[in-house]
C-alpha cells in the first residue's frame, strides 16, 4: 500500500473509505479517469489492497498495488460494492459522491453507518511530499517567467482579452501544460474588481495593470498576482495603496511558520490594511491552499483556526479594491517550514512602470 493511502487511513475515523473524486483518486494512485456520469470509486481499508471500481468503458492498464473491479452499465452498483464492503462497517464517503449513488447505498444498507470521509484525504493532501514540492517550485518558476514576458506585450489600445489570449502559448513555450485557472487581466478601474475576467477594455496611458495568472506543470498548479502601472508612475494615493498591500503581503509571509493559526496569518495582513484606512476595501480571505487543484481544502482566513503544518502550501494575496483610487493585489505561494516559509515566487514586489 502506498504512503499516501497509508496516511489517509491513519487520519480516517472510518473503517473503510470509498473515494469517488477523480482528482483525489489521481492523488492516491497516480492515474487519471474521467468517468462522466458513471460511477468511479476507490475503496481503501487497512491490510487489504485497494479496489478500484471502474466502468468497462474506461479500460485501464494494470495499476501497481491496486485491484481493478470492472463495472458495466447493466450491473447493480450496490450488488458489486457489497461484495467488498463490510455491511457492519463505518463507511467513509467523500463530499463529491453523487446523491444518486449514496442514497442507493444507504437504502441497501451496504454499511452500518456512513460518514463524511473527505477530511482525511483533504488533510493528507494539505501536506506536500518532496516530489510535490519540487513540482510546485517548478510550476511557480514557470509562472514567474511568464509574468516577465506577459508585461512586455502591453501597448496602447491592446485589450485585456488580447493579452489573456497569448498567455497559454507563453506557458507552453516555457514547459507549462495549461492554465491552473482562467487568467485575470484587468486594466484601470477593472483592477478594483477582485475577480474581473478579461474583456474588450482597451489599455490607456496611466492605467493600473493587474495580472492574476497560473499554470500547471506535471499536474501541479501555480498562482501569482502582480500589479503594474502603465507608462506613468502612481500618484500619491496609489503609491500609498500599493505600499500597504506590499507590506501586508510581506508581514504575513514573515509571520508564517509551523504551528501558527491560519486565522492569525490573515489578521497580520488585514491589520496592516485596516490600520492604513482601507480595511473595507480588502474584501476576501488572505489565501487558499493549492496543489493539484488551484483551490484545495484549507483557507488563510479569519474563520479557519487550524494550525499550519510543515509543508503546507498556500497563497498569500492581500488586496485593496477602491474604485476611486485603484485596485491592487500582490500574491505569492509559500511553503511552510519549521521556522518560517519558503516563498515560491521570485518576481519582485517593487512598484514597476511598464510599457
Amino acid at each position: 500500500m502506498n504512503k499516501r493511502i497509508e496516511n489517509v487511513l491513519k487520519r480516517s475515523e472510518a473503517d473503510e473509505l470509498l473515494v469517488s473524486d477523480p482528482i483525489a483518486i489521481y492523488y492516491l494512485i497516480n492515474r487519471r479517469f474521467y468517468p462522466g456520469e458513471r460511477f468511479l470509486g476507490l475503496l481503501i481499508k487497512k491490510d487489504i489492497r485497494p479496489k478500484l471500481f471502474l466502468n468497462v468503458l474506461f479500460p485501464s492498464e494494470p495499476i501497481e498495488g491496486v485491484d481493478i473491479v470492472s463495472l458495466s452499465d447493466t450491473d447493480v452498483l450496490t450488488d458489486v460494492l457489497s461484495q467488498y464492503i463490510d455491511k457492519d462497517s463505518c463507511l467513509g464517503v467523500d463530499k463529491t459522491l453523487q446523491a444518486r449513488f449514496l442514497l442507493l447505498m444507504q437504502e441497501e444498507k451496504i454499511a452500518r453507518r456512513f460518514i463524511n470521509g473527505s477530511l482525511a484525504i483533504d488533510k493528507t493532501r494539505a501536506i506536500k511530499d518532496e516530489e510535490e514540492k519540487q513540482l510546485m517550485r517548478k510550476s511557480s518558476q514557470i509562472n514567474d517567467q511568464a509574468m516577465a514576458i506577459l508585461k512586455t506585450l502591453i501597448k496602447d489600445d491592446i485589450t485585456e482579452k488580447q493579452i489573456a489570449d497569448q498567455l497559454l502559448g507563453i506557458y507552453n513555450s516555457l514547459g507549462g501544460e495549461g492554465f491552473s485557472f482562467e487568467p485575470s487581466v484587468a486594466f484601470g478601474k477593472n483592477a478594483a474588481d477582485p475577480h474581473h475576467m478579461p474583456d474588450d477594455t482597451k489599455l490607456k496611458y496611466g492605467d493600473v495593470v493587474l495580472f492574476d495568472v497560473g499554470c500547471t506543470y506535471k499536474g501541479y498548479c501555480s498562482d501569482m498576482t502582480r500589479t503594474f502601472f502603465y507608462k506613468k508612475g502612481p500618484d500619491k494615493l496609489q503609491e500609498e495603496v500599493y505600499n500597504l498591500v506590499r507590506k501586508a503581503n510581506e508581514d504575513a509571509e514573515n509571520f508564517i511558520k509551523k504551528g501558527v493559526r491560519l486565522c492569525d496569518i490573515d489578521k497580520t495582513a488585514r491589520d496592516v490594511i485596516e490600520n492604513g484606512g482601507y480595511g473595507k476595501y480588502f474584501t476576501h480571505r488572505l489565501g487558499h491552499f493549492i496543489g493539484i487543484e488551484d483551490h484545495e481544502y484549507g483557507d488563510v482566513s479569519s474563520a479557519f483556526k487550524d494550525l499550519t503544518e510543515t509543508d503546507n502550501i498556500f497563497s498569500i494575496e492581500p488586496g485593496i479594491y477602491d474604485p476611486e483610487t485603484m485596485g491592487c493585489r500582490i500574491e505569492d505561494l509559500v511553503i511552510v517550514t519549521d521556522d518560517g516559509c519558503e516563498v515560491l515566487n521570485k518576481y519582485p514586489h517593487d512598484i514597476e512602470i511598464i510599457g
